[in-house]
């Protein structure tokens, strides 16, 4: 069974960093963009940022602007996004996916997008 295994979440101070890591299991992802995503509790999903496959272009939502830098290291086959000056508001679950495409069109999930199972970033002094 394809996955996605995300790791790097924590409790954190605001203001604290953390680097969050997405490797696949059972397939290489150097074909596919990936996406980060969270969810706080109570909310939807919503994009934070992804990557095309060859890491020629990024997409950030405006909450990641200026914070949150993804990259991706195909020769490990893993996807990071470092999460800086973080703020209470950042909590919940992230999770990554990889879309079966070079471009994450518009950062939008599709049908057929693989996912992890999430890693829980929590801000909070």
């Amino acid at each position: 069974q394809v996955q996605l295994v995300e790791s790097g979440g924590g409790l954190v101070p605001p203001g604290g960093s953390l680097r969050l890591s997405c490797a696949p299991r059972r397939f290489t992802f150097d074909d596919y963009a990936i996406g980060w995503f969270r969810q706080a509790p109570g909310k939807e999903r919503e994009a934070v940022a992804c990557i095309s496959a060859f890491a020629d272009g990024a997409i950030y939502k405006d909450s990641a602007k200026g914070r949150f830098t993804i990259s991706r290291d195909n020769a490990k086959s893993t996807v990071y996004l470092q999460l800086n000056s973080l703020k209470p508001e950042d909590t919940g679950v992230y999770y990554c996916s990889a879309h079966a495409d070079q471009y994450f069109k518009g950062c939008v999930p599709e049908e057929g997008d693989y996912w992890g199972q999430g890693t829980q970033v929590t801000v909070s002094s």
